[in-house]
């Protein structure tokens, strides 16, 4: 099933990892403890936060390769303009 589809993306050369669903939730977060810095937190929240928006990038282009191939052909009306990932 497509909402069951899981991407993995990583930042900071793989320090971090998260694990995005179809559905578009995040599953997993992992943090590799050497990007852990009490002196520098700052370069961790950035690396977490490219980290998500990779995989939530990646996520949105699985569902939309998915529904383009079950929606091809066929008249949405109104649900194309909601901005539904895929539609």
């Amino acid at each position: 099933m497509l909402f069951r589809s899981v991407v993995e993306a990583s930042a900071g050369g793989g320090m971090v990892t998260v694990r995005v669903g179809g559905d578009l939730e995040v599953k997993a977060v992992k943090i590799d403890p050497s990007a852990v810095d009490p002196e520098d937190v700052e370069i961790l929240c950035d690396m977490v936060l490219a980290a998500v928006n990779e995989g939530l990038r990646m996520a949105q282009e699985l569902v939309a390769r998915k529904m383009g191939g079950a929606t091809a052909g066929m008249d949405l009306g109104g649900l194309g303009g909601l901005g539904l990932p895929g539609l």
